[in-house]
Parts: structure tokens; sequence; C-alpha cells
């Protein structure tokens, strides 16, 4: 719709020397400079030769080094790294092919006792402990961002925040297991980590500034036993599976699910790339009983569909044939607490200490500039709250829930700030729940 005309604005072509000054755009602020390779693209260690060589200039190098991976996500079903980069001072930048050797023993060996820096640690370490790389001290980019209160954490953007370059991202979802690898490909991974020892030397001193560097500390000691979480029933993340309702339904998607992942792991193909998860919904509502009934079932295709229908026909014919007492459950199954939104009706009490604790914790959360979920994980808070120590005497109760919390995994810093927190929580519960008992009284 046109905005109607200002009767009291001036006639376009009427001179106003103030609104004319006024008018006067800014100048727009400068691009940051590109981040460049200051050292020339180096060429990827392939062979025995050069990777001693790797391995010589590495050892000798000082300071910490920075560690990065790259994978075919996208593409492979294993989360394998096909490419490893490194930098350090007096060694400059490699970039190996792990796919080219038996081990990297002696890289392990010449990095042992040596700070790593990676960014966002938690998506690499897997990939590089399987080649035999295991971190004995780690600095983590993205995690200081996050304790530092930065709102945007992704390495481009701390790069130009704290260092005034521009990085660019253009190749991180390709498929790194092709060779050989494109040239631009190997830039952006050589850029990658071109500025960790510069970015962890400024945020170092910024976590320092801020008091908060014996919680990095903590957190990153923390990362060295990272182990990726194994799901129950990974087959219940596929895609609109609220969608489906029945059991025996559920049923199709868990062995359509199933087939597909042994077929993708066979073959190291992504899951998504033998049959989409929407095929997967629409033939476990659909439950075609054979295999022309399948292809027309939506989603059913392309070349994985008809290539594996004998698989995908078989598998619904399986789940059509279990018994009633092995169809699985409208729900996960769970060790933990209900969902939030069921703790009001199943147990009040419970429901209030999570509301006060939360509304605590958020507080906590602004006054030291740091996401929530990094005070303590959702799922920490929830079961202690749900499954509190009996004792209500306050410093016996704190004592507890301190254990509880270690229990739980959280470090020494969430612990002395959040456990008075959950404590006055599950105190201030009881006392409304006695409360209100004394007034129906």
């Amino acid at each position: 719709m046109t905005e109607p005309a200002d009767p009291t604005a001036p006639a376009p072509n009427e001179t106003q020397p103030e609104a004319q000054a006024d008018a006067v755009p800014e100048a727009a602020p400068e691009p940051s400079p590109l981040l460049t390779l200051r050292d020339g693209l180096p060429p990827v260690v392939e062979t025995a030769e050069a990777l001693a060589d790797v391995v010589r200039r590495f050892a000798a190098g000082t300071g910490p080094v920075a560690i990065d991976a790259e994978r075919a996500s996208g593409y492979r079903y294993s989360a394998r790294a096909y490419l490893i980069q490194l930098r350090r001072e007096g060694a400059g930048t490699a970039l190996v092919d792990p796919i080219a050797f038996e081990n990297l023993d002696d890289l392990q060996a010449a990095l042992a006792g040596v700070e790593w820096i990676l960014h966002a640690a938690t998506q690499d370490l897997a990939c590089l402990a399987e080649v035999g790389l295991r971190p004995s001290s780690l600095f983590d980019t993205e995690l200081a961002g996050r304790l530092l209160g930065y709102p945007r954490v992704g390495l481009a953007t701390l790069v130009e925040t704290t260092l005034g370059k521009h990085l660019r991202k253009e190749h991180s979802a390709a498929d790194w297991s092709k060779r050989p690898l494109p040239e631009s490909w190997l830039e952006y991974a050589a850029l990658d980590v071109e500025p960790l020892v510069e970015l962890r030397d400024v945020m170092a001193a910024e976590l320092e500034e801020s008091g908060k560097a014996q919680w990095a500390r903590e957190e990153f000691e923390h990362l060295l036993g990272f182990t990726p979480t194994k799901r129950a029933e990974p087959w219940r993340r596929t895609s609109q599976l609220h969608k489906v309702r029945g059991r025996r339904a559920l049923a199709a998607v868990r062995a359509l699910w199933e087939t597909r992942d042994a077929t993708a792991q066979e073959r190291d193909v992504t899951p998504g790339r033998i049959l989409p998860d929407s095929a997967i919904i629409a033939a476990a509502l659909a439950l075609p009983t054979d295999r022309a009934a399948l292809l027309r079932t939506k989603g059913f295709h392309g070349r994985g569909a008809e290539r594996y229908a004998s698989k995908w026909v078989a598998a619904l014919t399986t789940a059509r044939e279990l018994p009633e007492d092995e169809l699985p459950q409208r729900g996960p199954r769970g060790d933990g607490p209900p969902v939030p939104r069921a703790w009001a009706e199943k147990d009040p009490v419970a429901a209030r200490r999570l509301t006060s604790a939360r509304e605590q914790m958020t507080a906590l959360a602004e006054e030291n500039h740091l996401p929530v979920e990094n005070l303590l994980t959702p799922d920490t808070l929830r079961r202690v709250l749900w499954t509190p120590p009996e004792t209500r005497e306050p410093a016996a109760l704190d004592e507890a829930v301190r254990r509880s919390l270690v229990d739980h995994g959280a470090r020494p810093w969430q612990i002395d700030l959040c456990a008075p927190l959950l404590t006055d929580a599950i105190l201030g519960a009881d006392a409304d729940e006695t409360d209100e008992t004394d007034e129906a009284g």
C-alpha cells in the first residue's frame, strides 16, 4: 500500500538548506580487509617423506598449535577426517591428507604436551581421535566466545570482531572426500587455521580481564574427555515423525530407518542420499505391501528408492508382522525426568522449583554475560530439580546439591555459581507448598 502524501512536506523541487544538510547519507563503513595466507598455500601432505618433514617442523615449532579438520558430512556416512590443517609458530601451515596414511602416530608424538587450539572442539575431537590425534590440553575459541558473552561465536564472526579481518566461508559443506581437492578448497581450509593462534591470544587476555580464565580452563579440561553421545533410539530423529501416530506405523519408520542406516553405512554414503526422511514417513503412513505400490509412494522415485526397493518392502513387511508387544512406544524411552511442560501436572512442587531456578539462572547468566546453557545444561538442571536431595537443612542441602551437580558433570565454577540458586529454589518451592497446605487447613 502506498503511503499518503504528507501535506506539510516541501515540494519536490523546493530548496530546504537544513533538510538538505541532514539528508547527506552517512558513509558506509569500510569493509574489513580480507584474511589472506601469510606464507602462501602449502602442498597437501600425502607421502611419508612430506609427513616426516611436517613432523620435524611442528616438533621444532613454538607455542600452541592450531588444528582443524574437514569432513564430508553431507556426503559420507562416516564422520572421518578427510583433511587435517595445522599451524604453529615457526612451523607454518600444513595440510595433511589422513586418508594417505595408516596412522599419524609420529605427528601425535611431535605435538605431545602442546596446547591445541580448535574452534568448536566437539565437532572435530572424535574424527581426530580416530586417526590417533588426541590433545593433552586445548583452547576452544568458540567456547571462549560463549563464556565472554559474544552474541555470535562462528569463526568468521569472531575473527572479524576481534581481529578486524574478513574470513571467507565458502566450502564448509563441500565433499572433502573428493580427490584431488580443488585449490580454492585448500585455500579455504588453510585460512581456517591461519588466525587461530592470534585469536586465542586475544581471547585469553579477555578471559583474564573478565575474571573468567579459570572458568575457561575448567571447561577446556572437561572437553578433553568428550565423546559423542549415542542416542538410545536414533530413528526417532526422523524428520516429521510427529505425523506418524500409530505404533505399527512407528515400527515401519524404525524398520525403514534401520535398513537405510545399515545400507548407508555399508556404502559410506550419508543416509539421506539413499532415501530421504520424507519418503520414510510417507511409506510408514501408507504401508505399501509390494514393490509397485512402494514406488508409487511419495518420495520413492530416486535411484536409492528403486535400487533398494526389495529392502524397503522387506522392512515394511517386518513392521507389519511384528507382534504387538514388540512395537515401539509412542514416546521415547528415557531415564530422565519428563518434559518440563508436564511437570505442573505430575509434580507441582517440582514445577515450582524449576520455574524459580530458571528465573534465577537467567538473571545470573545476564549478570555474568554468558548464555544460560553454559551456566548449566538444561538436562542437568531438570535432573537435579526433579529428584532433589531429601534433606531440607540448608547447609546439608547445599552440600548434597553440589554432590549431585558433580555427579552430572558440572564443573567447579558452575557448581559454585549455581548450587546456591538450586538450593534456594528447592527450599522455596517446599515453603510454598507448606503455605498452601496451611491455608487449605
